[in-house]
């Protein structure tokens, strides 16, 4: 039998030391990702702007009022930091949880993985008093939307990070919208597992068809520069203008053949950005991994990658579903506490349960990719008013949310007072019934009791 067959069947992942000698090691190390559905996990990621109150101007890392003191007061509470260049960058815990920096300082939270929304919107909600306790302390805010709405990126700082300095350098040549998506937007996502190849696949095609149906109930990005931007969700928008090489719908996944091995020969052509070695991030951006592998590549010639850098050459892509070794949601804004732990919520049910997932398929079975790019297209600014087979975005969010309520609802997952987790759902049928967005919310107090002001918004949105 065919070794890379044999390491794939049985899930043996090369470590992350191990020299690359061939994609089959890739194979395997997508493959180990699988897990039985008593093993599925959930793992939620947040970010959020830090910002002054005076003036509502975004705060840079250094001082008494910086990002830097923000992350080094959070270490009280059980954090370890982690140093880059002799700045505190990171924080860690040992549940697998970090708190990371966005190039413009937008803090995250990226979850440990857990067994229950119950348990990922109780983390998050104690991360948010965690931020809030210190901020309060610093004299600082701390809000949810999807794109700043004030500020200019010039007058955002980036923060010492040495990765952000590669990215910035080159993301100019692929796109005019790259640094807006560095320094100024913000998102919440969800991390979900998979049992084998091919539930990986129906969830991933399934999850990128309705992307942009995510997209629409969490659209809050409506300003940029103190006035309204045109769009429901400007920071979706912004993806469709940042490098096209490693953004966007990617139509082979709907396509027969679709699987692990077909996935990492996308990586594989999507152009680096770095290499990490010795504690410095090596300018490699727009080389191949291709030629890594054959120990071609001009930024470190003679050296082949290991497992590690295949790693971190993952993270540099940016579809709307991104598959490592799970599946990441990726379309959606920042926003208000409930609408968070709802995100969970609503992929869990509509993913982990085999029916909902089922029904799912089945909605998005004749569908065309040229109609999920034109969707994609469209949702950033009209959101749940988008047309779409003779309805609308609106009509299909209330018939997708009935499937993920199903779907929690058969899972059964009590918090301990009875309570399952169809609940986290509540604030979506709210948005889908009414048809009003966070975003629609906002421009309507813009254009009424704000008066054409936009700075209220970050008390509005602020957690």
């Amino acid at each position: 039998m065919d070794s890379t067959k044999l390491d794939t069947q049985n899930k043996v992942a090369p470590g992350k030391g191990d020299i690359i000698t061939g994609t089959g090691q890739l194979h395997a190390y997508m493959a180990a990702g699988c897990k039985p559905p008593a093993d599925w996990r959930i793992g939620t990621e947040h970010e959020k702007f830090i910002f002054d109150p005076d003036g509502f101007k975004p705060v840079a890392y250094d001082g008494p009022k910086g990002i830097g003191a923000l992350l080094d007061g959070l270490v009280r509470f059980g954090w370890a930091p982690v140093l880059e260049g002799g700045n505190v960058i990171a924080l860690t815990k040992p549940d697998g949880s970090s708190v990371t920096l966005e190039p413009g300082g937008q803090l995250e939270l990226s979850g440990a993985p857990v067994e229950t929304i119950h348990q990922t919107c109780a983390e998050l909600t104690g991360h948010l008093k965690q931020v809030k306790k210190i901020t309060g302390e610093m004299g600082t805010g701390v809000m949810g939307i999807g794109y700043a709405p004030t500020w200019d990126i010039g007058d955002i700082s980036w923060m010492p990070k040495g990765r952000y300095k590669i990215m910035r350098d080159y993301m100019t040549k692929r796109g005019s919208l790259g640094h807006h998506m560095m320094l100024a937007t913000c998102t919440v996502q969800v991390n979900l597992d998979f049992s084998d190849e091919a539930r990986m696949v129906e969830m991933y095609r399934a999850a990128l068809a309705l992307q942009p149906l995510a997209t629409a109930l969490w659209a809050n990005s409506p300003f940029k520069g103190g006035a309204k931007n045109g769009f429901a969700s400007y920071r979706s928008h912004i993806w469709t203008d940042t490098d096209p090489d490693r953004c966007g719908m990617l139509p082979f996944v709907f396509e027969d053949g679709f699987g692990f091995e077909r996935y990492v020969e996308y990586i594989l052509d999507v152009p680096m950005y770095f290499v990490y070695r010795d504690g410095a991030y090596i300018d490699a951006s727009g080389q191949s991994f291709r030629d890594f592998m054959d120990a071609k590549l001009p930024a470190l010639p003679g050296e082949v990658p290991t497992i590690k850098d295949w790693e971190d050459h993952m993270t540099t892509v940016f579809p709307e579903v991104r598959l490592k070794q799970f599946l990441e949601m990726r379309g959606t804004d920042g926003g208000p506490w409930g609408n968070l732990c709802a995100l969970p919520a609503f992929w869990v049910g509509l993913l982990y349960d085999d029916d909902a997932l089922a029904a799912a398929s089945d909605l998005i079975g004749d569908w065309t990719f040229e109609e999920m790019e034109a969707l994609r297209s469209a949702v950033p600014q009209s959101a749940l008013r988008t047309k779409f087979r003779g309805g609308t975005v609106q009509d299909m969010a209330l018939e997708v949310l009935a499937m993920a309520k199903g779907g929690l609802a058969r899972r059964a997952r009590p918090d301990g007072k009875s309570a399952d987790e169809t609940g986290f759902l509540d604030p979506l049928f709210e948005i889908a019934q009414s048809g009003v967005t966070p975003a629609d919310e906002i421009l309507a107090l813009y254009d009424g009791a704000w008066n054409g002001d936009v700075t209220p918004v970050f008390e509005k949105l602020s957690y």
